[in-house]
């Protein structure tokens, strides 16, 4: 009798913010075990993240296959319509559609863990459960008969970032208590009848941005942990390689991939304050708390991470700047800003024109310019710091195009993580 032709299935794996550096050392000197049999059996991609290189726009770029551009996300904030007021956009306004949708038009059903930029829960084709920044479980989970199961398993989305800043050993107990509750939660919905599964770590971003001079100095207090929560990581990748098994789904259906890398901070660096010295940006108040105290004599201003905005008149209600002067001044700001040195470094590797990277009906409504950092340089849109450069309680920064994509082919070279959604559903062709 013939054998029943096994349906075609996918799961995918996220480590946020996992250099590709990173994970081929700890592959490499026999901390990930089970991530290194994968990388020689398959291809370690080194791949793009979106820009600017943050969970927001990077996962939703991975989800809709498109930039910010197309779907309308083009930070953690943005300003509402009409006024210099920060807001929080979200999965609800996310303008293009996810391949999950795709799937389920095709009646295949998601399973999705924990993926960051997911916040408010919607329906989708199968089970959400939303990642970071997900305020109220209640809200984070469809269908929301699943909560109860959540809660009952301790399920905690992420870990408490103010008090972990602040308390080392309550960072750790975090760790492992998300880490755990996301592994119950992965056992919970693996039961269900789906097609595409996803699961994502958010311990590893947490873990960089706290401890990130742990991972490669043996002398570090906390370097044994760090390689632990590694191994834990790796366990976790053996598992659910494991699981795909016995569904007698080949090594072609796992993906592993981070939506951006990691480095450690030399210096944060304030644009606005750079702004203000450069005599780009003033404000009516001495000591500005937000953006609402802009001068209308400003000619530009910038957002988290690198964002920058030419105060335009016919886009802000303050906005000086003519339509025809704005091509000169984002030339003029990008080449002063490819000046900006620190004790005799480069600062700046690449200042972006919006036209290069958005592609869409709504790319008018992102940043004139988006500047990218050398590795080391932590750019930050506060508008409260007077100098350019400092520091904070923060070891470790995201970076752009050392992200990775682990799989069993070779995708070729200069990948982006807006063009894995085509490669998963060509699985399901």
């Amino acid at each position: 009798m013939a054998n029943k032709k096994t349906k075609p299935r996918v799961c995918v794996v996220g480590l946020d913010g996992v250099p590709h550096g990173l994970l081929s050392r700890l592959a490499g000197d026999g901390t990930m075990p089970v991530t290194a049999g994968l990388i020689r059996n398959g291809h370690l991609h080194r791949m793009k993240a979106g820009l600017p290189e943050i969970s927001a726009v990077s996962w939703t770029d991975f989800m809709t296959g498109a930039d910010s551009g197309a779907h309308g996300i083009f930070g953690f904030t943005d300003l509402r319509p009409g006024t210099y007021d920060l807001r929080f956009p979200n999965f609800l306004e996310v303008k293009a559609e996810t391949f999950w949708d795709t799937l389920g038009r095709r009646g295949r059903r998601s399973v999705v863990i924990n993926q960051p930029s997911t916040y408010p829960a919607r329906p989708i084709p199968g089970s959400l459960v939303s990642g970071f920044v997900a305020i109220d479980l209640a809200k984070a989970v469809h269908p929301l008969s699943h909560k109860a199961a959540l809660d009952k398993m301790g399920y905690q989305i992420d870990i408490d970032t103010l008090r972990a800043r602040d308390d080392a050993e309550f960072f750790w107990g975090e760790l492992d208590k998300t880490f755990q509750g996301g592994r119950r939660a992965l056992e919970y919905f693996w039961k269900e009848d789906w097609d595409y599964f996803e699961f994502i770590v958010t311990g590893t971003d947490r873990l960089h941005h706290f401890h990130w001079d742990a991972g490669g100095d043996g002398r570090h207090p906390f370097h044994s942990r760090f390689l632990d929560y590694y191994r834990k990581v790796d366990g976790l990748i053996g598992e659910i390689a494991s699981r795909l098994e016995s569904l007698e789904a080949g090594p072609s259906s796992l993906f592993l991939l981070s939506d951006h890398g990691f480095t450690g901070i030399d210096r944060e660096v304030y644009l606005n304050a750079w702004l203000e010295q450069q005599g780009y940006l003033q404000f009516e108040s001495a000591a500005p708390q937000d953006l609402a105290s802009i001068s209308s004599s400003s000619r530009a201003f910038a957002l988290d991470p690198g964002r920058i905005y030419i105060h335009l008149e016919n886009r802000f209600s303050r906005g000086s700047v003519k339509e025809s002067d704005r091509e000169a001044f984002k030339t003029e700001i990008s080449a002063r800003l490819a000046e900006l040195k620190y004790q005799g470094k480069k600062v700046i590797r690449r200042v972006f024109d919006s036209g290069e990277i958005y592609h869409g009906p709504f790319r008018s409504q992102g940043p004139d310019l988006v500047v990218l950092s050398e590795n080391g340089f932590d750019l930050k849109g506060s508008v409260k710091k007077k100098e350019v450069f400092g520091l904070s309680g923060l070891k470790g920064m995201h970076t752009w195009d050392d992200a990775i994509f682990l799989s069993a082919e070779d995708h070729g070279r200069d990948l982006k993580i807006s063009d894995l959604a085509k490669i998963i559903m060509g699985r399901f062709s």
